[in-house]
């Protein structure tokens, strides 16, 4: 056999497993709603983490579900998906996933303190 044949069925095998473990939209949003969970916390910043935990409970899951919800989109490319972040007109990719893993991008912490900041002077 010759070398260009070995690496076009390398290729095409590498692709079909791309294809074939290419996370889904919900897991993206999952790992994305953690993300922002931590996020949020961070910003709260009290001493006592049982008053964290009970207004995340009361109020944080519902602002992070809206959050990604309203101004996150996840576009799956079959071989590997983006996440994007549309803020203000601004889209900025901000996470994506191949081969079973996600991954997040710092550019999400920096969008996400944009936004709190705009609830926090509102």
């Amino acid at each position: 056999m010759s070398k260009t044949r070995l690496f076009a069925l390398l290729g095409v095998a590498i692709m079909l497993i791309a294809i074939l473990t290419n996370p889904s939209k919900d897991e993206i949003n999952d790992e994305l709603r953690d993300r922002a969970k931590e996020i949020l916390k961070k910003q709260l910043q009290y001493e006592h983490q049982d008053a964290v935990e009970f207004g995340m409970m009361l109020f944080g899951d519902r602002v992070v579900e809206e959050f990604v919800n309203t101004y996150v989109q996840t576009k799956n490319y079959y071989l590997f998906s983006l996440c994007e972040v549309n803020w203000n007109g601004e889209k900025v990719t901000v996470g994506g996933g191949a081969f079973g893993k996600v991954w997040i991008s710092p550019k999400l912490d920096e969008k996400a303190n944009e936004l709190i900041d705009v609830l926090k002077k509102q």
